[in-house]
């Protein structure tokens, strides 16, 4: 990773992004359709991606919680919006994985349309989080999901997942062609963040980047 691709956080940040996730994690609800959503309440942020990008790992990192989120290594596993309530100050949403096509095309069409309304209609959405394999880059199915979110003017950040694959040239030229493209996105956020569940790379850097948005938010 270089300096120009990520702002090192103060301790302060980082402390504060700690002691966010070394408190109360819970799983509270899920919602299969629009209906179920549970009521607004406080800061929400959203974790998005494709299958089997590794949402549900990077939840469990930053929890330091093996089992909040359910893991698979079968892609398309996540059918519904799950919400945790982090130290009681915050929900975070796991949202179901898109592009993996060997799931029911109705299913797919109905994961969509949940996660679009929900995009469109959830006023206490601070930032969603659109996890991109690092060793993959961004490919079209992701661009398409950045056009929905800068349409609808939802901040989102890019978080890079596993980091621990890549070498670090590889890393740098990642990471300056995502900031490339997201140039002349109006939702995105500038900051593109490196990763890896595997090896807590980059964990303590998200967790401060969330802190961080809790306190802009007054939260």
């Amino acid at each position: 990773m270089t300096d120009a691709a990520i702002e090192d956080p103060s301790p302060e940040l980082l402390e504060a992004g700690r002691l966010l996730f070394v408190g109360e994690a819970e799983f509270t609800a899920a919602a299969p359709a629009l209906g179920a959503l549970p009521p607004m309440e406080g800061v929400e942020i959203a974790f998005a991606g494709r299958s089997n990008v590794g949402k549900s790992s990077l939840v469990n990192a930053l929890t330091g919680r093996n089992t909040l989120a359910r893991t698979s290594h079968t892609p398309g596993r996540t059918q519904q919006l799950n919400f945790f309530r982090i130290g009681g100050r915050l929900m975070l949403v796991d949202m179901p994985g898109y592009g993996y096509a060997a799931v029911e095309k109705a299913k797919v069409e109905a994961w969509t349309k949940l996660i679009h309304a929900y995009l469109k209609g959830r006023s206490n959405l601070a930032r969603v989080y659109v996890l991109i394999d690092s060793r993959h880059g961004l490919k079209s199915i992701d661009t398409d999901l950045l056009d929905g979110l800068d349409k609808a003017a939802v901040s989102y950040q890019i978080v890079l997942t596993k980091g621990d694959a890549l070498k670090k040239s590889e890393i740098e030229k990642r990471i300056a062609g995502i900031q490339a493209a997201l140039a002349k996105r109006p939702a995105a956020y500038p900051e593109v963040l490196l990763t890896s569940s595997r090896d807590d790379r980059g964990v303590a850097e998200l967790r401060a980047s969330i802190a961080r948005l809790l306190q802009e938010r007054g939260a």
